[in-house]
């Protein structure tokens, strides 16, 4: 008798055709050929295996299937002949257009777009339970209105099998776990509560953890960019934190904050936070709130640009939008344009340089650079002061002392609503003191005290 040896087996990648649609009044910030070379990073990093890829230019999505009825019947050609599994749109879908791609392209074609691929990312990278919760209700927010075949014909969302594969879970399905007929739409609004509910603690939770960092007067500084652009590599570097630094999109999901000494002796500390990219889903900034807070309450944003990118400008541009989304547009920055070491001509950095105010040229894995953006930080924290006035509560005793210790004064008047102070801050406290900026007139004054120099 024969005995064979066995070995494990691993699913087979699920196979992905990528479709790519430009709308013509809509402005993009990189073109749909890009676009479409990002998507199938996204893919990628996902697990997916791109097996082919088409376009389209629009005047308007068709409102029943997004691309025209002949393209189509192009795509459902060509997914065919592809053994595709899953047909991947570089664009946000409606339910509607989810349902009418799924009865064209049949029961062995999955159609994801691109809002469900980047939470799918998500929900791999997650590992704390901040990160997870967070996950989980940007997901059953979109899953909501689209609870139709695309997520119900499959046993399971965690574990049912799915596409020409007959592979586990599947790109777009992973989350909680549940059996999608069996959870409707009651259902799903109760756990998204809950989920607002055990996310709403741990805002609070940061909340507290913020206002003991302040009353120890250390400044936070977080490094922001696009995915992928190296802020993890830059935090190893500058703290040692031993941070995983992949590859590959989105390798860092929960922020890091570690400790780092400037040149002048100042202490401050150092958060790593999740890249950005452009058509960041809607949910994941609603769902991420409690974690982008680290952002618009900082004292510092190093904005790390992977400058050997063909669009580094466009990147920058997404994450600036970003940026003013979650209302950190004020905070100051400096720019970091990092990966020189990969650049074939390294006098591409200095031109780069000029497209970048309060920018630097480093290899955050190198070091080439470092010891600059260090003297760079420790100036727009230390030297560099900010004109503002401000109308702060008494209520806020601390935020006055603040800045009577480390602001110039040139005008204090006590009115009821509080103390109005016009003066110079360092910009790193700009982020404290911006929900207090205050109109130039103040208003029911009692006591008038000008400050001499």
């Amino acid at each position: 008798m024969n005995r064979h040896k066995t070995h494990p087996t691993h699913a087979p990648h699920e196979r992905a055709f990528l479709v790519g649609v430009e709308i013509r009044n809509e402005p993009a910030l990189i073109s749909i050929e890009d676009s479409l070379s990002e998507l199938a990073q996204l893919a990628e990093t996902a697990g997916l295996e791109v097996v082919g890829e088409i376009t389209q230019k629009l005047d308007t999505p068709n409102p029943a299937t997004y691309i025209g009825s002949g393209k189509l019947d192009e795509v459902v050609a060509l997914v065919e002949e592809t053994l595709g599994d899953v047909v991947l749109f570089d664009n946000e879908l409606s339910p509607r257009h989810l349902r009418e791609l799924e009865e064209k392209l049949g029961l062995k074609v999955r159609v994801v777009d691109r809002t469900a691929l980047i939470l799918d990312i998500f929900a791999q990278h997650a590992h704390t339970r901040e990160g997870i919760l967070q996950v989980a209700l940007a997901q059953y927010e979109y899953r909501l209105p689209r609870l139709t075949r695309a997520w119900t014909h499959l046993a399971r969302q965690a574990g049912g099998g799915g596409g020409r594969t007959g592979s586990v879970g599947g790109v777009g399905l992973r989350g909680p776990g549940e059996t999608q007929l069996e959870v409707d739409r009651r259902e799903i609004r109760k756990r998204i509560k809950f989920l607002k509910d055990e996310l709403e603690k741990v805002r609070a939770h940061r909340q507290r953890y913020r206002a003991q960092r302040k009353r120890s007067r250390i400044p936070l500084i977080s490094i922001v960019g696009y995915t992928n652009a190296g802020k993890s590599t830059l935090l190893n570097h500058l703290s040692k934190a031993g941070v995983l630094a992949a590859d590959q999109l989105f390798a860092t999901l929960d922020p890091t904050t570690r400790k780092i000494e400037l040149p002048g002796g100042h202490e401050a500390l150092l958060t790593d936070t999740v890249g950005f990219i452009q058509k960041l889903p809607a949910q994941l900034v609603a769902a991420f709130q409690a974690t982008l807070e680290e952002i618009s309450e900082a004292d510092l944003l190093i904005h790390v640009v992977d400058i050997t990118h063909v669009n580094a400008v466009e990147q920058a541009k997404a994450v600036e939008e970003t940026l003013k989304e979650i209302k950190a547009e004020h905070i100051p920055m400096v720019v970091a344009l990092n990966k020189i070491d990969q650049l074939p001509d390294p006098e591409g950095a200095q031109e780069a340089l000029q497209y970048f105010p309060r920018a630097v040229a480093i290899s955050a894995l190198t070091g080439t650079g470092i010891q600059d953006l260090l003297r760079m930080i420790e100036d727009e924290l230390y030297e560099n002061f900010v004109r503002v006035t401000v109308q702060i509560p008494y209520q806020e005793g601390q935020l006055i002392s603040l800045f009577h210790e480390q602001g110039h004064i040139d005008q204090i008047e006590h009115n009821r609503k509080g103390e109005f102070i016009r003066g110079a801050i360092p910009g790193r406290l700009m982020a404290r003191y911006a929900p207090f900026i205050a109109n130039q007139k103040p208003e029911d004054t009692i006591i008038n005290a000008e400050v001499e120099e």
